[in-house]
């Protein structure tokens, strides 16, 4: 079937942390428009669910790799074997990391801070780089182009008390991959960020949750959606768009952004009408 624009196929996409929440909306975004998918996640059964799931949304071959991204070593290899399973690579989201555990600057300890930029930090740039080198490779031998993605969050944009090394991390990529748009471009390889705002990735059912807990969530589920003009919480289903647009050669011109994934929260309107 005829993809038009957004057509993906026989194009390479990795995602880190595609198993699950915006990872895998971003995968299913490219698998639908037919695009072969490789995973790096830690979490053997999730990997095996989302494979199937890009399989059936239409994607042309899905691999899951363990991989932790904590390890430049690991990232390395993990290229070495994707490479020798695909033969290419045109699109990278680096997208695995996770949450501070602090939540005051004045108890943020060495340990945490360290051990979160070990990933968010660290892990995404090793990631981007390797991808980048196999981009230039390929480019020199005749076929330029590519797409390199960083997954950042509003606390670019916005000072949230107490989650610096998150902040960090996420602001200090953001500029790496301004100076990864500048220097590549002459290969064709665009860089870009994307911000995502509140989003609901699915963690847990109702089954599993308290009634405490449920409460918990509709209360930060209400707060967040009273400030964003498209009210309601974001969903894994709505990063679908972007992956197929990153992706493809319709953004082939399209380098050096932060792209704000928000329902409009960024602009925090002061007035409801």
């Amino acid at each position: 079937m005829a993809k038009g624009l957004f057509d993906c196929t026989g194009k390479v996409t990795l995602v880190t942390g595609g198993n699950s929440g915006i990872g895998l909306g971003f995968a299913r975004g490219v698998a639908k428009l037919g695009g072969d998918i490789a995973i790096w996640a830690r979490n053997a059964e999730k990997n095996a669910e989302a494979k199937k799931e890009l399989e059936d949304a239409g994607a042309g071959r899905v691999i899951a790799y363990q991989v932790d991204v904590s390890s430049e070593q690991a990232i390395v290899d993990g290229y070495a074997q994707l490479l020798a399973d695909f033969g290419r690579i045109d699109c990278v989201f680096a997208n695995s990391g996770r949450a501070s555990r602090s939540r005051s600057v004045l108890n943020l300890d060495a340990n945490e801070w360290h051990d979160l930029l070990a990933v968010n930090l660290h892990g995404a740039f090793f990631t981007l780089r390797e991808g980048a080198k196999a981009m230039v490779a390929r480019a020199e031998a005749g076929e330029p182009g590519g797409s390199l993605v960083y997954c950042g969050s509003l606390s670019m944009f916005h000072g949230i008390a107490g989650i610096n090394n998150y902040a960090a991390s996420k602001g200090g990529m953001g500029a790496v991959v301004r100076g990864m748009a500048a220097e590549l471009g002459k290969y064709e390889i665009r860089a870009n960020t994307i911000a995502p705002g509140y989003i609901k990735t699915g963690i847990g059912t109702d089954q599993e949750m308290s009634d405490e807990m449920k409460a918990r969530i509709a209360a930060v589920d209400a707060h967040f959606s009273a400030k964003t003009p498209i009210h309601r919480p974001g969903t894994p289903e709505d990063f679908e768009g972007i992956g197929a647009y990153l992706a493809s050669d319709a953004s082939r011109y399209h380098s050096g952004d932060t792209i704000v994934i928000d329902g409009g929260s960024l602009i925090y309107p002061p007035y409801a009408f």
